[in-house]
């Protein structure tokens, strides 16, 4: 339930830093790894790291496409094979609900041909959530991204029980909230029931809020530390919080 992000966070660190990253995701049960063309040469370098572990079978990747025509859709899609270093991509979704109906297509053609399991779409701030309610209405897609954490909590609203009743995969990026909510709760106490859940942080019991929702597929907080990633993972595994340990970290950060 809890996966690698790459954005910003790939590019400034070294060979044998990446591979340790991705041998913790892997070694701790997790899958998924995240990217895209635009966040640098993260494409490129987790693909490499993943082939250098020899670790296609073990990794869901998730890539994007962010272009504004069909032929420049194309280039990009193809570079993503190229540069992630596989014949067969998990799951490219529509960047930003960028030129949306064009890629769309030339997602489901590929698709059709076997190229990609899946198909979705993503943005990362508030304002474009109706865009994608209306997108998850009228198209069949298998996956949505989107930006939902403690102190983003509209996705509740419509798109998570949308998502739930269509049979639509959400992937949540941004679940610490670029560490507004951490920041917000570093210095209180756990709440007395957080060893129950199997966390021991509030990194961990923030990402077990949001993979507690039961319309979240995964989360992907993006991290170039290989122990945060190894403590990440471990967040999405043991039980999920009830309604009411939820409502009190609401009210937790509510008061913070």
């Amino acid at each position: 339930m809890i996966g690698l992000g790459t954005s910003q966070v790939f590019d400034d660190i070294s060979a044998d830093q990446r591979r340790e990253v991705v041998k913790s995701l892997l070694d701790t049960g997790g899958t998924i790894i995240d990217t895209a063309p635009s966040y640098g040469d993260a494409e490129n370098t987790s693909g490499q790291a993943v082939a250098d572990l020899n670790a296609r079978s073990k990794v869901f990747f998730a890539t994007k496409v962010g272009a504004s025509s069909r032929e420049e859709g194309v280039a990009q899609n193809e570079a993503s094979f190229k540069k992630l270093r596989t014949d067969k991509i998990d799951l490219i979704q529509v960047h930003n609900l960028r030129d949306t109906a064009t890629q769309l297509g030339l997602l489901r053609d590929l698709k059709a041909k076997g190229r990609i399991r899946y198909l979705g779409i993503t943005h990362f701030i508030e304002g474009p959530q109706e865009a994608l309610a209306e997108w998850m209405g009228k198209e069949p897609l298998d996956f949505i991204q989107l930006n939902y954490s403690l102190d983003v909590r509209d996705p509740e609203k419509r798109l998570l029980p949308m998502a739930a009743d269509k049979g639509i995969a959400v992937l949540v990026n941004l679940p610490l909230g670029r560490g507004r909510v951490l920041n917000a709760v570093k210095n209180k106490p756990l709440p007395g029931w957080a060893a129950d859940v199997g966390v021991t942080t509030w990194a961990q019991l923030l990402l077990k809020f949001v993979v507690s929702h039961p319309a979240v597929t995964a989360a992907i907080p993006a991290t170039r530390n290989p122990t945060h990633m190894r403590e990440n993972v471990i967040a999405g595994q043991g039980k999920v919080l009830t309604a009411a340990q939820r409502n009190e970290l609401i009210g937790l950060f509510e008061k913070a």
